[in-house]
C-alpha cells in the first residue's frame, strides 16, 4: 500500500514553486546543459506506475538523444492542474502533458467521446479501438490543434467512492458528487441523479474531510495515490467510465526539434536495457531494430497498471472500506441513464466530434 501521508503532502504542494527551467528557443547551451529540455506536467502522484513510466521514460529519452535531451517529469499537478497544463502544453510553455483524456479535451473537443459512460465495455475493446481504430485520426486531430501524440497510458476503469452505501441508481439521488472538470463527466453524474460539484485533483480530499462532496468517481489506483480513499467508507464497483491516460507534446515545440531528435516520439526510442540478461517486468517490446513504437510503449504502460488492480481492490477492505460489486440489474440501470450524457455529448459536438463518435461506436 501507498506511503500515503508522504504521498499525500508530495501531491497537492503549490504549483509556482515548481514552475523552473523556462524553455527558450534558440538558447545557447551552456556547459553541462542538455541541449533540449523536456517538462512533462501530470497529475499522477508519486510512487504509481505512471511516475515509474515517467522516470523510465526520462532516462530513455537521455540515452536515446545521445544525452541531448533531458526529460524532467513533475508530478502531482506541480505545474497546475490538468487544464492549466494543457494550455500551457499547447503554447509551448509545457513541453509535454500526460493526464486524462477529458481535460485535452478542453483544448481539442472531439476526444471527449472517448470518455463517455459505458462506451467501453472491457479493457480489450477500449485498447483496440484507441490503438488500432482511430490512433491516426487522433493524430492528425492533435496535430491541428497543436499537439503531437505520443503514447497512451491508462487510469482504468472508473468507479464510485462515497460516505455512504450505493446497491441502486436511486441511492445516488440528490447526492453531491465531485466531477472532473469535464461535460461529459457533469452530464453522467446529473444522468445517475447526482448533484455534482466540480473540483481539481488537490482538493478533493479536504472537500471529502469537510462533507463539501459525498464522494467521487475514479479508479482504485487514484483512489489510494491521490490518498483519496481516507475520506471514504464505500466503494462501489460500477466501472461506468473507461479512462486512458494520455500523452502528448507541444507541437510548437515538437517543431523545433531536429529530426533525429524528433524520432524519438515516433517509434526511435531505444528498448530498455537487459537487467541481469532479462527485460525488465511491463517494458515495452521493441522491433527488430531495437526500438519502441509509441503503441508498444502504450502496451506497456497498461500491463503497469493492470498488474496491481486487484490488490488495490483488496486494500480498500483492509483499510476498513466496504466494496460493493452491483447486480447485473443495478448494472443494467446505470448504463441505460448513461444514455443522456451520450445524446448531450452528440448534441454539441463538431462535424469532426461526431465522425470521431460514429468511428468508435461503430467499431464496437
Amino acid at each position: 500500500m501507498i506511503d500515503t501521508p508522504v504521498t499525500r503532502r508530495r501531491f497537492v504542494q503549490a504549483s509556482g514553486a515548481a514552475a523552473i527551467a523556462p524553455f527558450f528557443i534558440g538558447r545557447s547551451v551552456r556547459a553541462g546543459e542538455p541541449e533540449f529540455l523536456m517538462k512533462i506536467a501530470t497529475a499522477a502522484p508519486p510512487d504509481t506506475p505512471w511516475a515509474n513510466q515517467m522516470k523510465a521514460l526520462k532516462a530513455l529519452v537521455w540515452e536515446g538523444s545521445g544525452q541531448r535531451l533531458k526529460a524532467k517529469p513533475f508530478l502531482g499537478a506541480a505545474l497546475g492542474d490538468e487544464k492549466e497544463t494543457v494550455d500551457a502544453c499547447k503554447r509551448g510553455a509545457v513541453q509535454c502533458y500526460g493526464g486524462s483524456v477529458s481535460a485535452l479535451a478542453s483544448a481539442v473537443p472531439e476526444v471527449a467521446s472517448i470518455e463517455l459512460p459505458y462506451l467501453f465495455k472491457s479493457e480489450r475493446k477500449a485498447d483496440k479501438i484507441l490503438d488500432e481504430v482511430i490512433w491516426n485520426d487522433l493524430d492528425a486531430l492533435l496535430w491541428e490543434r497543436g499537439f503531437k501524440l505520443f503514447f497512451f497510458s491508462e487510469n482504468g476503469f472508473r468507479s464510485i467512492g462515497s460516505t455512504f452505501p450505493i446497491n441502486s441508481l436511486a441511492d445516488l439521488k440528490g447526492r453531491k458528487m465531485r466531477s472532473q472538470e469535464a461535460e461529459e463527466h457533469l452530464d453522467t453524474w446529473k444522468a445517475f441523479g447526482a448533484s455534482p460539484v466540480p473540483i481539481a485533483v488537490t482538493e478533493v480530499l479536504p472537500a471529502l474531510q469537510t462533507g463539501v462532496v459525498d464522494g467521487f468517481d475514479n479508479t482504485p489506483l487514484f483512489a489510494f495515490a491521490a490518498s483519496w480513499y481516507q475520506g471514504i467508507s464505500h466503494f462501489t464497483l460500477t466501472e461506468h467510465i473507461y479512462q486512458p491516460g494520455i500523452v502528448v507534446l507541444s507541437r510548437k515545440w515538437y517543431e523545433t526539434l531536429p529530426p533525429d531528435i524528433q524520432a524519438l516520439f515516433t517509434g526511435k526510442l531505444p528498448a530498455p536495457a537487459l537487467v541481469n540478461g532479462k527485460k525488465p517486468a511491463n517494458s515495452p517490446d521493441a522491433d527488430d531494430s531495437g526500438f519502441i513504437s509509441p503503441i508498444e510503449r502504450s502496451k506497456a504502460g497498461r500491463r503497469g497498471v493492470r498488474a496491481i488492480k486487484g490488490q488495490l481492490i483488496e486494500n480498500f477492505k483492509t483499510a476498513g472500506i466496504k466494496v460493493h460489486e452491483l447486480a447485473d440489474s443495478e448494472r443494467a440501470s446505470f448504463s441505460a441513464a448513461a444514455v443522456v450524457a451520450h445524446a448531450n455529448y452528440a448534441a454539441r459536438a463538431s462535424a469532426q466530434g461526431k465522425a470521431l463518435f460514429k468511428k468508435i461506436t461503430q467499431a464496437l
